[in-house]
């Protein structure tokens, strides 16, 4: 089903664009260029409607950062004005693109994540096993620079595909072109359309792997993917096979460092979990992390650069991850650790 024509009426509507001023502002609101931009809320929007419909409207420069996640990635941010316009450009077009999506693609969509798809993991493992009666093996890749190596030209033919509106079109080609690592490469880490842009590209991966190499047992987050299955050669050729569909249809490579086949038994590395027949942990990296953003947010209590009610939540979050693993031990470190 296509898009109606009226697409970017809606999109450049004040009504979308209060709407998606309120989601992008959430748990932002101390921050000082979120603050300026609320000082004048109204004639912000009137003027980027206004620019929309003209079609006067330019991207800003990005302002660009490191951090540690746990691993370095490079994050580059747009301005406010920039990042409401990509609010309200992904409320309007989101659902027309998720609809398309397979099942078992758990990244930025509502009601997926990493619980759930770590949840689901269980589940295909159990199938597979026959209830951990038997072994399987697990095929685990990630994408070479996934982020950075995007298509700007095979992205765009995928989108339009769906969206016939011509504004919409001009639109979505300008937040596509306001980044670039190389000519006609690349999305921005951060931008929830770049998380939206990313499903639409690798939705064409999940559709081959389900339709073409009929990988009864493949869940996808962002660029980690898992097939499961009993016959390790299967899997040893369904990695050729991926590889292939990637170079020809994307533009994209495995990295070929992180190609991993394993026996279950050996447990399976995947979202912070290690799952293992009958149980899972937390990955011992993801373990260390957490002790030290606990001592970290502790201090930080004690100076009083955090209040309580920010202490607590950061707590509240640990123990929603231990909840989904086996971590008695682990809790009542925390515990300990904070003086609970």
């Amino acid at each position: 089903m296509n898009f109606s024509h009226n697409l970017f009426s809606k999109i450049i509507s004040l009504e979308n664009f209060y709407s998606a001023w309120r989601e992008f502002r959430r748990g932002k609101g101390s921050r000082p260029d979120v603050q300026e931009f609320d000082f004048y809320l109204e004639d912000n929007l009137f003027r980027l409607a206004r620019e929309l419909e003209q079609k006067s409207y330019s991207h800003s420069n990005y302002a660009a950062f490191n951090i540690n996640d746990p691993k370095p990635r490079r994050i580059h941010k747009a301005s406010v004005r920039d990042r409401v316009v990509h609010q309200a450009l992904f409320r309007q077009i989101q659902l027309l693109f998720d609809r398309t999506f397979i099942f078992d693609s758990y990244s930025c969509r509502t009601g997926k994540g990493t619980h759930r798809a770590v949840c689901r993991l269980e589940q295909f493992l159990r199938k597979a096993t026959s209830n951990y009666h038997r072994n399987t093996f697990v095929l685990q890749c990630d994408i070479q620079k996934f982020f950075y190596n995007i298509d700007h030209n095979i992205l765009f033919n995928l989108i339009s595909k769906k969206v016939k509106d011509k504004e919409a079109i001009w639109l979505i080609q300008k937040v596509i072109k306001s980044f670039q690592t190389e000519k006609d490469k690349g999305l921005p880490l951060g931008n929830v359309t770049s998380q939206l842009f990313a499903n639409v590209y690798l939705n064409e991966l999940d559709q081959f792997a389900k339709h073409n190499l009929k990988a009864r047992y493949y869940i996808r987050y962002c660029d980690d993917f898992l097939i499961i299955n009993n016959n390790i050669s299967i899997l040893s050729g369904i990695v050729i096979e991926i590889n292939n569909f990637l170079n020809s249809k994307l533009d994209l490579d495995l990295h070929p460092k992180k190609i991993i086949i394993k026996k279950l038994s050996q447990g399976v590395d995947f979202l912070d979990y290690i799952n293992l027949p009958h149980y899972r942990v937390l990955r011992t990296r993801t373990k260390n992390r957490m002790l030290k953003r606990i001592k970290t947010a502790r201090d930080n209590l004690e100076t009083e650069l955090i209040d309580q009610k920010k202490f607590k939540r950061i707590l509240d979050s640990y123990f929603g991850l231990l909840s989904h693993c086996y971590g008695n031990n682990l809790k009542n470190e925390v515990k300990d650790l904070t003086k609970i």
